[in-house]
C-alpha cells in the first residue's frame, strides 16, 4: 500500500483537506484555498530543492615573513582584556576600547597576518572636527559633557574584519496578503486574500564584513559601513606606524553565524523587492546554498573615542576612510524637562488660540 502524503498549508502550516464542493484543497484553520495544479507545482518545487548549505572555505590570513613582526609590541588592558598591537614608533598608554591604562606585555607573536589593509585616509584633525560637529546644536546635551569629553584622546585603531565572498543559490518562501475594501449603502466590507509566493535565483556577495573584535559592538561597527574595498592594499606593517591595531579575538569560523545571518537577510530583502502587488509580504522560510564561499582577513581604519560621564561609558566611532560618524550622547534631564514644559505651554497656547478664533467666529 502506497504511503499517504499530507499536504501542508503554505500560509499557516496546517494540514490541507480536499473540499469537494469547491474542488480545491482547503485549509480548515485559515481557510486558504489551493487548486490542484498549484499544489502540484508547489510540491514539485519543494521536492527539487536541495538541503541548505552555508559553509565557507577558511583560508583567510597568511604567515608572517621572517623579521616582519620584530618591531611590533603588544599592550594589554587589565580592565577589559583588550590586546593592542603597535610598532616601536607608537606608544600606547590607554585602551581605545575602555580608556583604562594599558601595559606592554612584550613582542608581538602568533596570529595570522592580515591579507589586506585599508590605510587611514582621514587624520586625527578630521576626527576631532567631526566629533565637534556631532556635538554642535545638541540642545539637550549637558554642557559639562561638551567640556569634559576628552576629545584630544581620540585614537586611530585598525580594527580586524573577516570578509566573506560567495554566490548564494536561494529559494525563499513568502506569505503575502492582498486587502480589498468596498462599501454599499449599509456596510463597509473588507476582504483579505492570502498567497504563498516562492522566489528562486542566485545572488553574488562580495566583502561581507564581520568584525573580529569582541570589544567593539557589532552594531557600532556596522553603523560606520561601508568601507570601499577598492582602496585596500596588501598588508605591510609600515601602515601601522602612528596607529594602534586591535588583535582579533573572534576567529573567522566564529564569525560564520553572523555572516550567514547577513547573507540570509540580504537575500530575503532582495527577493522580496520582486514580490509586488500585495498589501503585505512576510518571509516565511529560506533555503540557501553557498557556492565558492571564501574569506579574507583585513584591517579597517577606525577613529575611536571612549569617554565616561556620570559612570556611563559613551563610545564614538568614525570611519577612517569615509568620515562616517556615529555615537550616543547623554541627555541633560533638566534641559529635557524644560523642553517638555515649553512644548506643553506652546501646545496650550495653540489650543487656546484655536478656541478663541472659533468663539470670535461664532460671536461674529
Amino acid at each position: 500500500m502506497a504511503d499517504l502524503q499530507e499536504y501542508k498549508c503554505p500560509n499557516c502550516g496546517g494540514a490541507l483537506e480536499f473540499n469537494s464542493s469547491i474542488q480545491k484543497m482547503k485549509c480548515p484553520y485559515c481557510d486558504s484555498e489551493l487548486d490542484m495544479s498549484s499544489l502540484k507545482e508547489l510540491d514539485k518545487q519543494l521536492k527539487t530543492q536541495t538541503d541548505e548549505n552555508m559553509t565557507w572555505s577558511m583560508q583567510a590570513g597568511g604567515e608572517w615573513d621572517t623579521g616582519e613582526i620584530d618591531q611590533l609590541s603588544v599592550y594589554v588592558c587589565k580592565s577589559c582584556g583588550g590586546e593592542i598591537v603597535a610598532d616601536e614608533s607608537t606608544a600606547a598608554t590607554s585602551c581605545p576600547f575602555c580608556d583604562n591604562p594599558v601595559v606592554m606585555m612584550g613582542r608581538f607573536a602568533g596570529d595570522l597576518k592580515p591579507d589586506y589593509v585599508i590605510p587611514f585616509k582621514l587624520d586625527k584633525k578630521a576626527a576631532k572636527a567631526n566629533l565637534n560637529k556631532h556635538l554642535m546644536g545638541k540642545r539637550l546635551l549637558p554642557k559639562v559633557f561638551k567640556d569634559q569629553n576628552h576629545i584630544d584622546e581620540v585614537k586611530g585603531v585598525y580594527v580586524p574584519f573577516w570578509l566573506f565572498d560567495t554566490e548564494a543559490d536561494a529559494d525563499v518562501h513568502y506569505k503575502a496578503s492582498r486587502i480589498r475594501t468596498w462599501s454599499d449603502s449599509e456596510y463597509d466590507y473588507t476582504e483579505t486574500s492570502y498567497f504563498s509566493v516562492i522566489r528562486s535565483g542566485q545572488l553574488a556577495f562580495e566583502h561581507i564584513p564581520v568584525d573580529g573584535s569582541s570589544k567593539l559592538d557589532d552594531q557600532l561597527m556596522e553603523s560606520i559601513e561601508p568601507f570601499d574595498f577598492s582602496e585596500a592594499v596588501d598588508f605591510q606593517t609600515a601602515y601601522l606606524a602612528g596607529y594602534l591595531a586591535d588583535k582579533y579575538d573572534v576567529g573567522a569560523e566564529e564569525s560564520i553565524t553572523h555572516a550567514n545571518s547577513r547573507v540570509k537577510q540580504s537575500t530575503e530583502e532582495a527577493f522580496e523587492d520582486t514580490v509586488t502587488g500585495f498589501s503585505a509580504v512576510t518571509p516565511e522560510s529560506s533555503n540557501i546554498r553557498l557556492i565558492n564561499g571564501s574569506t579574507k582577513y583585513i584591517l579597517y581604519p577606525v577613529w575611536l573615542l571612549n569617554t565616561t560621564w556620570k559612570g556611563k561609558k559613551f563610545v564614538f566611532a568614525m570611519n577612517g576612510q569615509t568620515g562616517k560618524f556615529v555615537g550616543d550622547l547623554p541627555l541633560d534631564k533638566q534641559a529635557y524637562r524644560r523642553w517638555l514644559i515649553g512644548l506643553g505651554v506652546a501646545a496650550s497656547l495653540v489650543s487656546y488660540a484655536a478656541v478663541w478664533m472659533i468663539y470670535c467666529k461664532k460671536g461674529g
